[in-house]
């Protein structure tokens, strides 16, 4: 057994941070960094793909596609994806409209509301993807 098998728990988190770093140098590329978009919930890749794919993807290692647990991971990870993609993306639309009713009523902007909570499919699908590779490196060292 290696040791990212009997330690799975390092997995997602060695994912997440591989992720982050991605996201900090993806800002960077682009010329946007800013530590909130890094460390916050949206933007490119997404962090929560790269998490839930990485342990959905050690678990299938793990205990092998078939197993009853991976089946469990795999429907967790396909509600968090869609929600990413679908769920918060739309309240962060939601919360843009708000804020642009709130500003034509009263012109103050004392608090606005978080309009970038969600990721677009590219963002899921590159999380996704760090996620099966890092999972799979580890799982087989």
């Amino acid at each position: 057994m290696t040791f990212f098998e009997q330690y799975i728990i390092l997995v997602p988190v060695i994912s997440w941070f591989v992720a982050v770093i991605l996201k900090g140098f993806y800002g960077v590329r682009m010329k946007k960094f800013s530590l909130s978009q890094t460390l916050g919930s949206w933007g490119m890749p997404s962090v929560h793909s790269a998490l839930v794919t990485s342990i959905t993807t050690a678990l299938g290692i793990k205990y092998g596609v078939f197993s009853d647990i991976f089946t469990i991971a795999l429907v967790f990870s396909m509600i968090i994806i869609y929600d990413a993609i679908n769920v918060r993306f739309e309240a962060g639309l939601h919360a843009k409209a708000l804020n642009q009713l709130k500003c034509n009523k009263e012109q103050s902007k004392n608090y606005n509301f978080n309009e970038s909570i969600g990721h677009l499919p590219e963002e899921a699908f590159a999380g996704s993807i760090i996620g099966i590779v890092v999972a799979m490196v580890l799982m087989n060292i």
